[in-house]
């Protein structure tokens, strides 16, 4: 206890050994739907499906104890849903390149990660972004999770006349979605340690009892599953048809550092982004809008990335549900080493973890995303060169479904915004330089 008090200063952080163990469960679970999604995307381009399940595994828990041995921050990395699909169907579905190769893309951009943050230029990044823009992060991101867990669990839908519109709450995970939110929030506002973990299960055990009363009817032909497992544990697949598959080979060098490109500019603003906002809710920036070890922070997630290349899969990145275990009281490395020692675990009870459903996860995405929202109170809206910026960033998050356009649109309004109306003195180099690169992705995308 003590040795776990020392290398993760709890005291410090005034937090509990029991604390970080019940937020670490917390960020599992709202993460665990990587175990099915992201071999499920991957299996498209010709990857083994079991193989990427390991591998997603055991670089997720890579990520993860990477995270708390060199940054001491409750934050979870897994392989990122957006650069996942990016990997799969437009390098090698559209541009028609090998999965090999595209591994290999994956690992150039970890190497260049590395490079960058051992030279502080991602750092220097994220405190060139200014304060009011932070703030709106947090809770642009928190909007964005709530989105999430809403779509994940059919309350919201996808529609061709408006978008999205609102699912059928008559259906059984709709209703149930709908009914553990309530309790989670019943849950939190009572104060119960681990309330977000809590609604998970009761979520879940909810689900249960409507499959066995036949309310709620497996259906795998359309994509519902049974909430019960098969069994308890099982053995893990082979890694080896993707271990140190990658394919540095290619007909056009040109075509190839475009893609890492590409990989390089989602990655590090999604990173960037999600630090902001999880690290802004946690109270973990000082007076000055940083973030205290984030070089810590920033290389985890880029030795990750390179590390999940050689095992792999696609890029590794810090996960926005890592604001799940923070709402849930996690404040030291402690969080992320038991995220990551449960996506060990789940490599031998997968029957277990991979019938989580979605609509259960959903409540705890939800209330973390009404909880992240408490920063908007903070953002300067009288100052409209403060207000817009702030504002477009939020909205643009969760209308373009991603967290680095949102950072687009904001850093583009901010600096054109203080530029003509006579505030040029505001700005800093490095917030200009980011718009220019920002402008010139929106040109040529």
């Amino acid at each position: 206890m003590n040795f776990l008090n020392r290398l993760f200063r709890l005291q410090e952080n005034e937090t509990t050994i029991r604390t970080e163990i019940l937020a670490g469960f917390t960020t599992f679970t709202t993460m665990a739907y990587i175990l099915v999604v992201n071999p499920s995307i991957l299996s498209s381009t010709g990857m083994d499906t079991g193989a990427q399940l390991t591998a997603t595994c055991i670089a997720a828990a890579f990520g993860c104890f990477f995270m708390a041995l060199f940054a001491n921050y409750p934050f979870a990395l897994a392989p990122g849903m957006g650069l996942n699909a990016y990997f799969a169907y437009t390098i090698v579905l559209s541009y028609g390149y090998s999965w090999q190769t595209a591994l290999a893309a994956v690992f150039v951009e970890g190497i260049i990660f590395i490079l960058l943050t051992c030279i502080n230029v991602r750092e220097a990044i994220f405190n060139a972004i200014p304060r009011n823009m932070k703030k709106a992060t947090s809770v642009g991101v928190g909007l964005f999770i709530a989105f999430i867990g809403l779509q994940n669990a059919g309350v919201i839908v996808a529609d061709p006349t408006t978008c999205v519109a609102l699912g059928n709450v008559k259906q059984v995970p709709v209703a149930l979605a709908l009914i553990g939110t309530v309790i989670t929030l019943i849950l939190a506002i009572r104060k119960v340690r681990g309330n977000l973990f809590l609604g998970i299960l009761i979520t879940w055990a909810l689900g249960i009892l409507c499959q066995l009363i036949g309310l709620y009817t497996p259906d795998v032909e359309n994509g519902v599953y049974s909430l019960i497992p098969s069994a308890v544990m099982s053995l893990p697949p082979s890694i080896s048809p993707v271990f140190l598959q990658m394919d540095f080979a290619t007909n056009s060098l040109l075509d190839f550092v475009v893609i890492i490109f590409a990989l390089l500019f989602v990655d590090l603003f999604d990173t960037i982004g999600t630090l902001m906002g999880v690290s802004q809710k946690a109270g973990m920036l000082d007076r000055e809008g940083r973030l205290p070890r984030i070089k810590g922070a920033l290389f985890a997630d880029a030795l990750a990335t390179t590390v999940g290349a050689v095992l792999g899969t696609s890029t590794v990145t810090t996960f926005v549900e890592s604001a799940s275990g923070v709402t849930d009281g996690g404040r030291t490395g402690m969080t992320a080493m038991v995220t990551g020692i449960l996506f060990l675990l789940a490599l031998f009870f997968s029957p277990v973890i991979t019938v989580i459903p979605s609509f259960a996860t959903a409540p705890a995405l939800v209330v973390v995303g009404m909880f992240m929202m408490e920063n908007v109170v903070n953002i300067d809206f009288q100052d409209y060169t403060e207000g817009f910026p702030a504002f477009i960033c939020i909205l643009m998050m969760v209308i373009a479904y991603s967290i680095s356009e949102g950072l687009v649109f904001g850093v583009l309004s901010y600096v054109l915004l203080k530029l003509f109306t006579g505030r040029k003195k505001e700005l800093n180099p490095v917030i200009v330089v980011i718009a220019i690169l920002f402008f010139i992705k929106l040109i040529y995308g």
